[in-house]
């Protein structure tokens, strides 16, 4: 049924349909995990000389950002009436 859409709408290989609302939660997803990392890096700056609990808070913010990215999957956009 894929292929057969895909036809449909003239998309190449290299080509997909997704929902506004899937790709916009993605792009959440990813902008948490970007800022996730950038705290990390921040907080783990060894000039500052980070402890044990400092490394587990970081691996805790890591993991609860990272988890979400990780687990999603991507839905084929349901067929439309053309």
């Amino acid at each position: 049924m894929a292929r057969q859409r895909a036809t449909e709408l003239a998309l190449s290989e290299d080509e997909l349909v997704i929902a506004r609302k899937e790709l916009d939660t993605l792009r959440d997803q990813v902008y948490v995990l970007r800022c996730a990392i950038a705290d990390v890096e921040a907080d783990l700056d060894p000039s500052v000389d980070p402890t044990t609990r400092d490394f587990k808070a970081a691996l805790k913010w890591l993991l609860q950002a990272a988890k979400p990215l990780a687990q999603d999957q991507l839905h084929p956009s349901p067929s439309r009436a053309a």
